[in-house]
């Protein structure tokens, strides 16, 4: 699908690590200098790609009831997919690594998701469920990998911060649209109709792909190499990575974040729906609303001060934001300022969402194994919010939903002090 296939061999063009290599899309300083047709293709690629995953949440729980679940096997159903993402995470970020196209693998990924979305609608039968379910687990495992890979090797380390905003703005229009559009979808017509939506828009994700230039998203870059000739190209030993002080106190401070989070808002929708069960459904939609906008207003800002101010002031503001809302969650009783301290979470994520793979980007920068350090802390990542659940409700159930926020406020206070007294500033200026 290279737009260069047919040119003759005086254009402006030459082979680089087995790829053919636009030069117009480097400037005269040697910094790349992608097309609009290659950015703006990024840009649709998330929100559709967005768009296609928000038919994988709340809604299977639905359509499954729907269709004479029981509460038993639908949550069998969700563990094995998740368990299935857990796991998957660090092979996913390897098979990024070892690509020779990242389109192409993030291609095969949108196919086979929205060929799971169509078994959903099909045959929503245990077996069918199950392996769907597992298998959009396994594919979700390399996309998050191949965005940021795809960015890395279009726009390269210096501008990586504000191009990963830019991802999450987009990322965020995408889940909000595509909430408002299936919740309509599944009102109107049926529950089933969620999924047929989501296998058609596999079709304009591939379509936004496509318009991403092959011969624009340097190889080495993708990976987290230097060019041949750089005279900094790092120690490309796996176990020199993964024992780098940075990633290991990182991929720690993740885990805690994730450990204090995950179990906030299905704690808050249960004392919602408690003190107001009449209004619960719209004061949870717009607990959910609330953060997305934040982050679509927030994140292009985040990835632009990150290259000012350096990383570590921005996480910090990420985990006190972090633990003002759990410390809030406590106190505060009325269901409709519950929505407003919904802020401080779209703040705690336009930060993370930039952060967790810029400063992967920074940690694995010549390494070459950029994809597999995003694997642990997506590994991480996992292992928090898994935990965080059940030990939310553990403590909810026994102490109050009061003590459990502050516990979780708790543990964003020591990821708060985590990296304020022990990460390492990972800003690259040159």
């Amino acid at each position: 699908m290279s737009l260069l296939s047919s040119r003759k061999p005086n254009s402006s063009a030459e082979h680089r690590n087995g790829r053919l290599v636009d030069l117009a899309a480097v400037s005269p300083g040697g910094l790349p200098a992608p097309s609009q047709q290659s950015l703006r293709g990024l840009d649709w690629f998330i929100f559709f790609l967005a768009d296609v995953q928000t038919g994988f949440g709340p809604f299977i729980a639905v359509y499954l009831t729907t269709q004479k679940w029981t509460q038993v096997e639908i949550g069998l159903v969700l563990s094995i997919g998740g368990i299935v993402a857990l796991i998957g995470q660090m092979p996913g970020g390897a098979i990024i690594d070892a690509a020779k196209s990242e389109r192409l693998v993030a291609g095969l990924a949108i196919a086979t998701i929205g060929c799971c979305a169509l078994a959903y609608a099909a045959m929503p039968i245990f077996p069918v469920v199950v392996a769907a379910a597992s298998l959009h687990a396994a594919a979700s495992c390399v996309l998050g990998p191949a965005i940021a890979a795809i960015s890395l090797g279009l726009v390269g380390p210096l501008a990586i911060g504000e191009r990963l905003g830019r991802n999450a703005r987009f990322a965020s229009l995408g889940n909000g649209v595509a909430a408002a559009v299936m919740g309509t979808a599944g009102y109107l017509l049926s529950s089933r109709s969620v999924f047929l939506v989501t296998f058609l828009l596999a079709i304009p994700t591939l379509l936004a792909l496509s318009r991403i230039r092959e011969s624009e998203v340097d190889i080495a870059r993708c990976h987290g190499e230097m060019p041949r000739e750089s005279t900094d190209r790092g120690d490309t030993n796996v176990w020199h990575l993964v024992r780098q002080r940075p990633l290991i106190v990182f991929a720690l401070s993740v885990l805690l974040l994730q450990l204090a989070n995950a179990a906030m808002l299905p704690l808050m929708a249960s004392a919602v729906t408690a003190r107001s069960s009449q209004w619960a459904t719209v004061l949870v939609a717009g607990c959910i609303i609330v953060p997305q906008a934040i982050v679509a207003l927030l994140s292009p800002s985040v990835g632009r001060k990150a290259q000012a101010w350096g990383r570590r002031p921005l996480l910090l503001i990420g985990f006190c934001a972090l633990t003002i809302r759990g410390l809030l969650f406590a106190t505060v009783r009325d269901p409709y300022l519950l929505v407003a301290v919904q802020v401080f979470d779209g703040l705690t994520a336009a930060v993370f969402a930039v952060m967790i793979p810029l400063i992967v980007a920074d940690v694995a920068f010549g390494s070459g194994h950029f994809n597999l350090a995003q694997g642990i802390v997506g590994t991480a990542t996992g292992i928090g919010a898994s935990l965080s659940t059940a030990l939310g409700g553990y403590v909810s159930d026994k102490f109050g939903a009061a003590t459990a926020f502050i516990g979780l406020s708790g543990v964003a206070a020591m990821g708060l002090l985590l990296i304020l007294l022990v990460m390492p500033e990972t800003r690259r200026t040159a």
